[in-house]
């Protein structure tokens, strides 16, 4: 899923973007829809990051700095196929950066929130607590 998929479902973002940011979606972002008769707000929630098992990496990336393959996969207590697959999606979107090296003779992957990513965290968080507030 690209972050081009947000958009269509977020309510019309620019290209490459969550739907998030609001002002694509209509203006209703910044009165905060709903009460008022504009789009319900769950209509800027980040389909990439509103899957249970991204939702749960993006939040174990954002508390970290980086995170190595081995230590995300015990946090979200995933497979290794289901969790390369969702590093895929969010690799994709731009959400994720994935950095691949040796210590020593073994391989480790490591993973962290790009500016985006972190943005687009922050941004579908603030939307579940408009939700709800109400």
């Amino acid at each position: 899923m690209s972050g081009a998929a947000d958009g269509a479902a977020g309510g019309g973002a620019a290209a490459g973007g969550s739907a998030e940011g609001g002002a694509a979606a209509g203006g209703a972002a910044a009165s905060g829809g709903g009460a008022a008769g504009g789009p319900h707000p769950r209509l800027r929630l980040s389909d990439t990051l509103h899957q249970p098992v991204r939702f749960s990496m993006a939040a174990a990336l954002a508390a970290a700095d980086q995170l190595d393959f081995k230590d995300l996969r015990d946090a979200v207590q995933v497979t290794d196929s289901a969790l390369s697959k969702q590093i895929s999606i969010l690799e994709a979107a731009g959400y994720v950066a994935v950095s691949k090296g040796f210590v020593g003779k073994r391989p480790r992957t490591t993973l962290k929130l790009t500016p985006e990513g972190r943005a687009a965290w922050a941004d579908h968080l603030a939307v579940l607590r408009e939700i709800a507030a109400g």
